[in-house]
């Protein structure tokens, strides 16, 4: 083979060096294309954070631009920080998978709001721009609905956002508050969850997760 630039020919001996001691048919990189592998290489110099990359991209069919907007914004080391008792609450299992679809913080720099917005200027925002919340969120959410009414007692209540993940197998209720938590909010979205369960839930479902957003 001929007509390799300089440039390509020291990418090779990068990528050579970098997996020289393993076998590359056995890592996730050897099922990305070139110019995904250049990305990793170029940007993310711990080897198990580019593995934890790799496997990511092929698992979400991460694009070229997906990628690098992911490294740039850390995903990794958000990714299943969230302060929790899954461990306590969850069985092993279940508890893995909940924590790795978590992240602390997340990033919604994609909404261009005033700085004194309100929590419905904050929703109609997130709702706006869906496809790009999905993708902040993770893979397995499925969005189901904004001020999902819920008839309790004849009387309705509504969630701010419902969503359904489909790995996790249950219900996904977000409520949007804006400041500091206050003792109610728990109150409050408990509620919503036993609702949930109560209405909403299949048989085979598992209960649902709440998340309490908080924004600044």
């Amino acid at each position: 083979m001929k007509g390799f630039s300089e440039r390509n020919l020291g990418y090779m001996v990068q990528f050579a060096r970098a997996y020289s001691e393993e076998s590359i048919l056995q890592q996730a990189v050897a099922k990305l294309p070139w110019s995904h592998n250049l990305v990793l290489l170029q940007s993310v110099k711990d080897a198990k954070i580019r593995n934890w990359y790799a496997q990511e991209c092929i698992k979400n069919g991460w694009g070229r631009a997906v990628l690098i907007k992911q490294i740039k914004q850390d995903l990794w080391g958000r990714q299943g920080k969230i302060t929790h008792t899954f461990q306590q609450a969850l069985p092993a299992l279940q508890s893995d998978l909940v924590q790795e679809t978590l992240k602390d913080p997340y990033n919604f720099d994609f909404l261009t709001l005033a700085d004194n917005f309100n929590e419905r200027e904050l929703e109609a925002g997130l709702v706006t721009h869906i496809e790009k919340f999905l993708l902040e969120l993770g893979s397995g959410f499925a969005f189901v609905g904004r001020q999902y009414p819920l008839k309790v007692s004849e009387r309705e209540f509504f969630l701010d956002l419902l969503f359904y993940h489909l790995n996790l197998r249950c219900f996904i209720v977000i409520e949007l508050k804006k400041g500091e938590f206050k003792p109610e909010y728990a109150g409050k979205m408990n509620f919503y969850c036993s609702a949930v369960d109560d209405i909403l839930k299949h048989e085979d479902d598992q209960p649902n997760y709440r998340f309490d957003t908080l924004s600044d």
